[in-house]
């Protein structure tokens, strides 16, 4: 008696348009073992509703498949009887995690997350990468410093950004940015150029995406080394040769509280400990002990986050409306950010709280996340949102709007207020630097220059 042929597995993924998709691609795509029946949507507004296209998902899933809101796991994981729960997204406290888990469990489906050696791809060049133990710990300046350093000895330096495809999927399967024209004919978000725009200005090139495989072929054409640039506090897509991984010295207490950031750092080759002169003297060292309890003989660095203004006396005695960077603020969860410091410092009159003239979208925000001082996020995922932020700042009652997002906020969006910049960078600490040991991992790379 001939058996029936065996059912696909069938599995739900759980993500927030990045990493998620990354894993598809990686792990289920060409599996005819296993049939994916929906991603889920989560921290990034507007994504559920849509479909992972077709020419991304590979011959398997002529249809596409379908992106839902998370609020739906448990309908969904019945009426597709999914066997399968994996989670794939970054930045939640290891209780948030299990909660998820147990919903999955609880309603008959196994839970999985799956782990860097199955999901990073093996570069043929040389692989800095930098992450986060939390979103917000000055990640990206850092990335941006080391690219830097590493072109100024004259090596070709692609660097790579964690994917944030809000968009057109089929038209982000691959990205590279070199110029602004080349994030207006994308589409940008507010949120990607918060990422890319930096790189811009100092000359960089900056590559993104979805399918990660052919991000990565393309940027290996044209560099000596590859440096990832970690977004939240994930893992990277590609297998780093040299690791470097942040600590917030204002949040010491959460040096291992969130997923993957304990992960990460776990895998750090270096931490460097972030934010120092801006945190007393026992937050760092609770920031030290936590790193030190984990990893004992990695090397650590201690590092600053200077934040500058481009026109201090435009601010100081002036009512000051302050804008920083959408999700340091929300899944971050940092009270405020570089543009408070910074206005605060150059002696802004008052910081005018946003509450009273928040547009409806940006309200909704602000009611979500009541840990938010008296700060506006940059939140730009889609038209309405954008909109909503510029009749926002239009309408506050304020002077000046100081703004600490790394896009240039007025050339996105007309304002009738002046707009002050507030800047922030990397600065290197003492012995060991980051600087040094960058040398000595150079030393240990003949194909690259020192």
């Amino acid at each position: 008696m001939s058996q029936p042929p065996s059912r696909r597995e069938r599995v739900l993924i759980l993500g927030a348009a990045g990493r998620d998709f990354h894993d598809f691609n990686l792990l289920y795509r060409d599996d005819p073992g296993v049939e994916v029946v929906a991603f889920t949507a989560a921290q990034i507004p507007g994504i559920q509703g849509r479909r992972y296209p077709a020419s991304l998902a590979g011959p398997l899933y002529p249809d596409g498949i379908p992106i839902r809101d998370e609020a739906e796991l448990e309908a969904l994981i019945a009426s597709h009887e999914v066997q399968r729960v994996v989670f794939a997204y970054s930045d939640l406290s290891h209780a948030e995690v299990m909660h998820r888990a147990s919903r999955a469990l609880a309603a008959g489906a196994d839970f999985s997350l799956p782990g860097p050696r199955a999901t990073m791809l093996r570069s043929s060049l040389p692989v800095i990468a930098v992450s986060a133990v939390r979103t917000g710990c000055g990640k990206s300046q850092t990335a941006r410093w080391l690219a830097a350093r590493l072109r100024e000895r004259g090596n070709r330096v692609s660097a790579v950004r964690h994917p944030m495809p809000y968009g057109d999927l089929e038209r982000q399967r691959l990205q590279r940015f070199a110029s602004r024209a080349d994030l207006d004919a994308a589409a940008c978000t507010a949120e990607e150029r918060e990422e890319y725009e930096p790189y811009i200005e100092a000359g960089a090139v900056i590559f993104a995406g979805v399918d990660y495989g052919a991000v990565l072929a393309a940027a290996e054409e044209e560099a000596d080394l590859i440096l990832w640039d970690g977004g939240n506090n994930d893992f990277p897509f590609f297998a780093p040769d040299w690791h470097v991984v942040l600590v917030d010295a204002l949040r010491p207490d959460q040096v291992a509280s969130h997923h993957p950031g304990e992960t990460v750092l776990r895998m750090a080759d270096v931490v460097v400990i972030n934010k120092v002169s801006s945190a007393g003297s026992e937050a760092v060292a609770r920031a030290l002990a936590g790193v030190r309890a984990l990893r004992p003989a990695t090397p650590i660095v201690h590092a600053s986050s200077p934040v500058t203004l481009d026109d201090p006396e435009a601010v100081r005695g002036r009512r000051a409306l302050v804008v920083d960077d959408g999700p340091t603020l929300t899944h971050g969860g940092m009270a405020y950010g570089a543009a408070w410091v910074a206005a605060t410092a150059a002696g802004a009159a008052e910081i005018v709280d946003p509450r009273p003239w928040a547009a409806p979208p940006l309200r909704r925000v602000l009611d979500a996340y009541p840990h938010l001082g008296p700060v506006l996020p940059a939140l730009g995922y889609g038209p309405e949102q954008l909109d909503a932020l510029r009749r926002s700042l239009d309408d506050a009652d304020a002077d000046v709007i100081v703004s600490g997002t790394p896009l240039d906020l007025a050339r996105l969006i007309p304002l009738r207020k002046p707009v002050v910049r507030a800047r922030y960078s990397y600065a290197d600490g003492k012995s060991p630097s980051l600087a040094a040991l960058l040398d000595d991992f150079l030393d240990a790379n003949p194909g690259v220059s020192r």
